[in-house]
C-alpha cells in the first residue's frame, strides 16, 4: 500500500531558482515608477520567498504598500517577462516529476501570484505532469487553506507536500499533513519537518519507504 495519494510542490526554492529573474521584473517595474535610487537586490528576495506579494512590497519598498498601480504593475511586468526570462529547475527536478507522476497525482501550491504557476508549467514543459495547481494569487487564501482545497476537490487522503521555508512547513501542518523540507531550496533552521531532502532526486525513493519518518 502506497503512504501517500498524492504530493504536492511547492514552486519558488523546491523545483526551481528564478530569483535573477524575479530581480529583473522588480527593478524594470520601479525604473517604470521612477525609482531610480532603489534596486532590489537577490539576497532581498530570497530572504521574502514564501511570503504573499503585499507582503513583499510592504516589507521591500514600503512606500509602495497599498498602492495598487504598483501592485498592478509589478503582476502586468510579470505576466510579460516571465515567460521569457524563467528560472533554473534544480538539477534532476524535471526527472523526479516525470517518475512521479507515473504513480502518484501532482500537484503545486505556491504563494505566487495568479500566473507564476501556469508561466512555471509551461517554461519548464512540466505542465502535462501536474493534475492541477493552486495559488495565493488564485484566491488570496494561505497555503494551508489552498492545501486543504485540493484535498477536497480531489477527495485526497494522504497528500505530502514539499517545500523550502519554515512557513510550508506551518501550512501543510495546519492542514493537517507531513511536510518534507527540500533543505538545498531558500529556507534555513528549520525543525520539525517530517521528512528532509538534500536533493529532489532523493523524492521517490524516500515516499518508497515503509519505514516511520524519523
Amino acid at each position: 500500500m502506497k503512504r501517500f495519494d498524492s504530493l504536492m510542490f511547492d514552486m519558488d526554492g523546491t523545483l526551481w531558482d528564478a530569483v535573477d529573474s524575479y530581480c529583473t521584473i522588480w527593478n524594470e517595474t520601479l525604473r517604470e515608477c521612477g525609482v531610480k535610487s532603489k534596486e532590489i537586490t537577490r539576497p532581498e528576495l530570497i530572504r521574502m520567498m514564501g511570503t504573499p506579494l503585499d507582503g513583499i512590497i510592504a516589507e521591500l519598498v514600503p512606500e509602495h504598500a497599498g498602492d495598487p498601480y504598483f501592485t498592478d504593475m509589478l503582476e502586468a511586468n510579470e505576466s510579460k517577462m516571465m515567460p521569457r526570462l524563467g528560472g533554473r529547475l534544480y538539477s534532476g527536478a524535471a526527472e523526479t516529476i516525470k517518475t512521479l507522476a507515473a504513480d502518484y497525482k501532482l500537484f503545486m501550491v505556491s504563494n505566487c501570484g495568479r500566473d507564476g504557476l501556469p508561466n512555471f508549467l509551461k517554461f519548464t514543459g512540466l505542465e502535462p505532469y501536474f493534475t492541477d495547481c493552486i495559488s495565493y494569487g488564485d484566491t488570496e487564501r494561505g497555503k494551508d487553506v489552498n492545501i486543504a482545497t485540493l484535498m477536497e476537490r480531489y477527495n485526497l487522503k494522504a497528500p505530502l507536500y514539499i517545500g523550502d521555508t519554515a512557513g510550508d512547513l506551518r501550512a501543510s501542518h495546519a492542514a493537517g499533513i507531513p511536510f518534507a523540507w527540500a533543505a538545498y531550496g531558500f529556507g534555513c533552521g528549520i525543525s520539525g519537518q517530517d521528512f528532509t531532502l538534500a536533493e529532489i532526486s532523493e523524492l521517490p525513493q524516500l515516499i518508497l519507504k515503509d519505514n516511520d519518518p524519523s
